[in-house]
Formats: structure tokens, C-alpha cells, sequence
């Protein structure tokens, strides 16, 4: 999958694909996802500066762009948080707005099951039928798939859903060391993996785990 760069040349195409990809999540699902998906772009185009990556709105704001009060803005926004959507680049303090960025990986991660809905060309402009990069990098040895539970199995079917190879590669051989105070810990079958996992998927091991269970707010990978 490519991930989205809108800068350059081909900015304005690749700003158009992100939106149409959300478009297509949005009609295929109920009318509260397509409320929630109507509102996200509304703030992309009215507010987000893909430059910097960076949406910069107080609650206020939104709540007059979106017609309804500042509760429904804290709920939505909340949702958005939650599906790994926006996060956090800078906290608001002494007055001043938190500044937010997209997740685009992650929405392109989230919306391709809708892509043939746009068409095969769309689908081959965004890479949907190519490895991600991350699975370039293979472990020297390749672990059997560890026996999982509760939790972890769900997570480990969403991971495997979302990119088979990059499962098999690394989140296949992660096994389940139990969960504690929100943090749930999995065991790597060597160190390398255990960093590598850290280093480049923790973010998307992380929302898998809390799409299946919102209690658990971290994730950590151990090795030997």
C-alpha cells in the first residue's frame, strides 16, 4: 500500500484519493460512520494544513462548522482518537488549541476494503495489491504462528485481515504474556524482532489491540 505524501507535483491528486477513500468508507457503512467520516473531511478541507500535517481548530470552531454543540465536538473527536484516525502533535495549554494530525496510513488502512467500490484503477494507483514496505524486512527466521486467546486472537485476526504478509512476517510469532493496569505485553521469539516491532509497527499493533478491547491503552513487546 502506498502511504499518502500530499506535497509535490502530484499533491492535488493525492489529496483527492485520501478524501475519495474516506468518501467510499463512509457510504458503505451506517449513518452514524457516515456522519462521523462527513465531519473528519469537513475539517480536512476547511482547517488541515498538509504541509505541515497539521489541524489546528478549538472545539468552538468545530461545533459551528458541524452545527451542533461542544459535547457532540468532545464525543466525535473522541471517536476519531479511538480509531487511531487524528492523534495528538502538540497538547493545548495556557489558551492555546492542541495541534492534531492525521494518521493517514492508518485511514488508507481502514478504508481499503472500499476501494474496489472507486475501481480497479484507483485500487492500483494506491498500491492496494503491493506489500507494504515494512514487510521488505523479513526476520532471519520466520516463527510458527504462536496459539492465541481472548484479546490477542481477536487482534491477531484484524492484523492478519489488514496485510497478510506483514502478519506472517511479524505479529504471527508474538505471543500473549498478559495484561495489567492497560498495558497488554507480548513476547518476541528473538530481540531483533521484539525491536523491530517497537521501532516501526507498535502504532499498529497498538490500534488493533484497543479496537478489541478500548481498556487497554498500551502495548509493549518483549524478547529473550
Amino acid at each position: 500500500m502506498q502511504v499518502i505524501r500530499a506535497v509535490g507535483r502530484e499533491a492535488a491528486a493525492k489529496k483527492y484519493d485520501l478524501l475519495s477513500a474516506m468518501m467510499a468508507h463512509g457510504l458503505a457503512g451506517d449513518k452514524h460512520r457516515q456522519r462521523l467520516i462527513l465531519r473528519l473531511m469537513a475539517l480536512i478541507t476547511t482547517r488541515y494544513n498538509w504541509q505541515r500535517d497539521e489541524l489546528t481548530i478549538g472545539q468552538r470552531e468545530i461545533a459551528r462548522l458541524w452545527c451542533v454543540d461542544e459535547r457532540t465536538v468532545k464525543r466525535e473527536m473522541a471517536k476519531l482518537r479511538a480509531l487511531g484516525w487524528i492523534e495528538i502533535k502538540q497538547q493545548g495549554a495556557r489558551g492555546r488549541v492542541s495541534v492534531l494530525s492525521l494518521n493517514l496510513e492508518r485511514i488508507l488502512l481502514d478504508t481499503k476494503r472500499e476501494w474496489d467500490n472507486i475501481g480497479p484503477d484507483f485500487v492500483a494507483r494506491l498500491g492496494g495489491t503491493q506489500p507494504e514496505p515494512a514487510s521488505n524486512v523479513v526476520p532471519l527466521h520466520r516463527p510458527e504462528p504462536m496459539p492465541a486467546q481472548g484479546v490477542w486472537a481477536e487482534a491477531r485476526a484484524r492484523l492478519a485481515e489488514e496485510d497478510r504478509a506483514l502478519f506472517d512476517a511479524w505479529f504471527a510469532g508474538l505471543a500473549e504474556a498478559g495484561a495489567a493496569d492497560g498495558c497488554l505485553t507480548l513476547f518476541a521469539p528473538t530481540r531483533f524482532h521484539a525491536t523491530y516491532v517497537q521501532t516501526h509497527l507498535l502504532d499498529r499493533l497498538r490500534v488493533a489491540v484497543q479496537r478489541c478491547d478500548g481498556r487497554i491503552a498500551k502495548v509493549r513487546v518483549l524478547g529473550p
